[in-house]
C-alpha cells in the first residue's frame, strides 16, 4: 500500500494582503500564472492564514494572489481574531473582502459570547462582524432559543434582528411578530407587527397556594367577632322591656274619678 505523505507549504505574499499562507495535505496539484494561481490540496487538506483556520477534505486557492479559498467536505475552521468556530459542508472566502461564506449545515459558534447559531447559509464579515443567516435558523444563547427564515447577528453590539416567521422561546415564555430584534446582552426584546405571545408567571400561581391556609383562619376569626358581639347587644334589649310600666298610669286616674 502506498503511503501519502503530506505537502507542507508556507507562501509569502505581501503585495496585496501582506500575509502568509500556511497549507497541508495528502496530495496537491496546480498551476503559478502573472496575475492567477491555483492550487488543489486534497486529503485532510488544511490552510491557515493569520485570520482564519480552515480544514476539510478538498480545498482549492485561486485568484490573484490566492485570493479565493473554497473548501468541501467536513469543513471546519475558526475565524482567529473573534474566537468564533464554524462548521458546513461547502466554504467560500474571500481574503481581500474578508467574507467568509458557509454553505450546507452551516453553525458558527461565538466562543466569547456563547452564541450558537445554525443556518443553511451563513455569511459572515471578519471586518464588522456582522453574520446574515438564512434559511431554518436557529440561535441559542443562555436559555433562549430564536429561530426565523433571516436573521442579522451584529456580533460587536450583540444585537439579533429576525424576520420571516420569528419566535423567542424563553424559559416558559414565547414571542411572535414580524420583526424581532433582541439585544442578547440586556435580554430587550422589541416585538413589530402581529405581535403575539404568552407569558406565564410562576410566581404568581404558587402565592395563591401558599396564602391559602393563612387566610382561611382570617376570615372565619373576623366572622366570629360580630357574631360574639350579637348576644351582647340582644341581651340588653330587654331592659327597656323592664321599664315599660308607663301605660298602667292611667289606672289611678280612673280610681280619682
Amino acid at each position: 500500500m502506498k503511503k501519502l505523505v503530506p505537502w507542507v507549504i508556507l507562501l509569502a505574499i505581501p503585495p496585496l494582503f501582506g500575509d502568509t499562507i500556511e497549507f497541508t495535505a495528502d496530495a496537491l496539484s496546480g498551476f503559478t500564472g502573472k496575475k492567477n494561481e491555483y492550487t488543489l490540496l486534497e486529503g485532510n487538506a488544511q490552510v491557515t492564514t493569520k485570520k482564519i483556520k480552515i480544514s476539510a477534505d478538498t480545498i482549492e486557492l485561486s485568484g490573484e494572489d490566492f485570493r479565493f479559498v473554497t473548501a468541501s467536505g467536513g469543513v471546519k475552521g475558526t475565524n482567529i481574531d473573534d474566537d468564533m468556530d464554524f462548521e458546513c459542508e461547502n466554504l467560500s472566502y474571500d481574503r481581500e473582502r474578508e467574507i467568509v461564506t458557509l454553505r450546507e449545515g452551516a453553525k458558527i459558534v461565538d466562543n466569547p459570547n456563547e452564541v450558537t447559531a445554525k443556518a443553511e447559509v451563513i455569511e459572515y464579515n471578519q471586518k464588522t462582524g456582522v453574520a446574515i443567516l438564512q434559511i431554518n435558523i436557529e440561535l441559542r444563547q443562555k436559555d433562549a432559543v430564536c429561530t426565523s427564515a433571516f436573521a442579522i447577528y451584529r456580533k460587536d453590539e450583540q444585537m439579533l434582528e429576525m424576520s420571516g416567521n420569528p419566535r423567542i422561546e424563553k424559559s416558559d415564555d414565547v414571542f411572535r411578530a414580524r420583526d424581532i430584534v433582541m439585544n442578547l446582552d440586556t435580554e430587550e426584546i422589541k416585538l413589530d407587527g402581529r405581535v403575539r405571545g404568552t407569558v406565564k408567571d410562576s410566581k404568581k400561581e404558587d402565592e395563591p397556594r401558599k396564602e391559602a391556609p393563612a387566610e382561611t383562619p382570617a376570615a372565619e376569626t373576623a366572622a366570629a367577632v360580630p357574631a360574639q358581639e350579637a348576644p351582647a347587644t340582644e341581651a340588653a334589649a330587654p331592659a327597656p322591656a323592664a321599664e315599660s310600666p308607663a301605660p298602667q298610669e292611667p289606672a289611678p286616674e280612673q280610681a280619682h274619678e
